[in-house]
């Protein structure tokens, strides 16, 4: 080959420290399986049988309002094709694993109690989950939120964390897989540098490997959506302070359109400002490994007759339908009746065109895309589409016998 430059070698050094440098920022989508849902219960209502509690509310809620695939597709909004595939994976779900993800609650929904109460919760927390974990009856994932350093509740957040953290080491001797720390109401930088600095000595002093602790951020200002130190929109810096202990980011919809100063009936996980801040969390953590969780839904059954309990379903997978659109896959539910809406949307979102899914994706495995499925697709739809079946698959919707090949 004719080159009329002598060497290359200086500019290929430096497109590789290019190379480098944006891998290390971005190292792609986190792996492992991502819950659908993150369950949040005040720590003074949790026990060791909760997630079990849960389930079963739940599906005492299903058989007594959706008995059959009929009733269940009405209350769902489903093609009737799929209300009854769907109903029976949702049940099944509920009695096998109803909470996929469970979050102690020492912050908002626990409220600002004394120092006394307070640790005897603690007290008790920890005797539930080692009771819990004894029995194989903690989720998947699980963990504590504590207090926001933001709003003067630092001391005590620090304390919870200890006390809990001491005691359960003390009691089990280990810290079981799946723990995650919520920290909620992020609007500094400062506030994730100095979380970190605290988690780092908590590890040092309890005996634990470097870097267990790992935690999730709560977006729930206008501020935690501006980097203000350089004046800019992302989130990026949180993530680089964290040093690799961030895990995903929670959208808070109801702190954030409060301080957005919308009016109460407009506080809704919908609205357009929610898919702007959405999108904005989206945009800026796309391939930092850091995934993403939507809001909760306020909205719950007053009693348990079928006018409440189908109003409340309706708004709850109405919600859930919006979040999946918008390609957050996670979101939180605060109450036994959002466990039946949350799988009939999951389940029925991945179910909905899935044979053209699976064939589209053998297709490429087999490379004959462009005969067999009548599209001609690129890399990356392959592999959002293989994305979405070991989603459906982790979350109960699929078996582990449908995934391609490859796939």
């Amino acid at each position: 080959m004719n080159l009329s430059v002598s060497s290359y070698d200086d500019l290929s050094a430096r497109i590789a420290t290019v190379r480098d440098v944006h891998g290390e920022r971005f190292p792609g989508g986190a792996e492992g399986r991502q819950p659908v849902h993150t369950v949040y219960v005040p720590a003074d209502r949790f026990s060791r049988s909760t997630p079990a509690d849960f389930g079963a509310e739940a599906l005492r809620l299903l058989n007594t309002h959706t008995p059959g695939a009929g009733s269940f597709g009405a209350a769902f909004g489903l093609d009737p094709e799929l209300a009854g595939p769907v109903r029976e994976r949702v049940a099944a779900k509920l009695a096998a694993e109803p909470v996929e993800d469970v979050r102690i609650d020492f912050e908002d929904g626990y409220g600002v109690r004394d120092d006394q109460e307070e640790d005897a919760h603690v007290e008790q927390v920890v005797e539930a989950v080692a009771a819990a974990y004894q029995v194989k009856g903690l989720p998947h994932y699980w963990g504590l939120r504590v207090k926001s350093f933001t709003d003067g509740g630092h001391e005590r957040a620090m304390r919870t964390l200890d006390g809990f953290l001491t005691a359960l080491r003390d009691r089990l001797g280990r810290l079981p897989g799946g723990f995650t720390i919520t920290f909620p109401k992020a609007t500094s930088i400062d506030h994730v540098k100095l979380f970190v600095e605290f988690l780092d000595r908590l590890e040092t002093s309890l005996g634990l490997p470097q870097g267990i602790l790992r935690f999730e951020i709560q977006i729930e200002t206008p501020q935690a959506l501006m980097d203000n130190e350089e004046d800019r929109i992302g989130l990026q810096s949180f993530v680089t302070e964290a040093q690799g202990r961030i895990t995903a980011a929670h959208f808070g919809v109801f702190d954030y359109t409060a301080a957005l100063g919308l009016p109460p009936h407009e506080q809704r996980l919908d609205h357009p400002a929610c898919d702007f801040a959405r999108h904005i969390m989206q945009v800026s953590l796309a391939g930092t490994g850091v995934r993403l969780s939507d809001g909760s839904t306020n909205i719950i059954p007053r009693n348990d007759g079928p006018d409440e309990v189908n109003a409340a379903w309706a708004a709850h997978a109405a919600h859930v339908r919006h979040s999946l659109a918008h390609g957050f896959y996670q979101g939180w539910d605060l109450h036994p009746a959002h466990l039946p809406s949350r799988y009939a949307a999951v389940y029925a979102f991945h179910l909905s065109g899935v044979d053209d899914v699976i064939g589209r994706v053998r297709a490429w495995h087999e490379q004959a895309a462009g005969q067999a499925s009548g599209v001609l697709d690129e890399p990356a739809t392959i592999k959002a589409l293989t994305a979405r079946l070991r989603r459906a698959v982790d979350c109960g919707a699929l078996d582990e016998s449908v995934l391609p090949a490859g796939g």
